[in-house]
């Protein structure tokens, strides 16, 4: 079973997945995976960094279950990360998940924020020009009929956001 992560830039996904990733370390079911992505690395995040070069060999090559680009970087996870648990854990585009939904067993959850909290959390990053922001938040990908979802809105206490999160992994 797939558990795809989903939700706007600033939603606080990762942070909610680094917590998650520690409560459910002595889990042996679940797995989390780590995506490829071509940009330089992150604190927050738990991705393998490559090169646009080394992606398109990995694409290419069929190494990726999964992968798509957005805000002009690729992303993609690879098929050794889909193994070795019942629940493998993804964060992951919305724009895939009908394609996701028509080769795996699936359950996604979209993890979002008010714009007026994504508008804050994205400038504090420090990553992306106002301009970029303004993308981001009037960027608009719906979650195709039919594909159940649960949503957790992260506008308050991390804990509690987590805690949903982690209930609706293990669920």
């Amino acid at each position: 079973m797939l558990v795809l992560i989903v939700g706007p830039s600033g939603a606080g996904k990762d942070t909610l997945l680094n917590v998650a990733r520690v409560r459910l370390a002595g889990d042996p079911r679940v797995r989390f995976a780590r995506r490829d992505v071509t940009r330089p690395p992150s604190a927050e995040e738990d991705n393998r960094c490559v090169s646009v070069a080394e992606f398109t060999a990995i694409r290419d090559a069929v190494g990726y279950a999964l992968w798509w680009e957005a805000h002009g970087l690729a992303y993609g996870i690879r098929n050794s990360e889909l193994v070795g648990a019942d629940v493998v854990v993804c964060s992951v585009s919305r724009a895939i998940l009908a394609d996701v939904a028509a080769r795996f067993r699936m359950k996604v959850v979209e993890i979002t924020a008010s714009p007026e909290v994504l508008a804050v959390r994205l400038a504090g990053r420090g990553r992306e020009s106002a301009e970029d922001i303004a993308a981001r938040l009037a960027r608009q990908v719906p979650i195709p009929e039919g594909i159940e979802t649960v949503r957790i809105v992260n506008d308050g206490a991390i804990e509690d956001a987590a805690e949903a999160l982690v209930r609706a992994i293990i669920s």
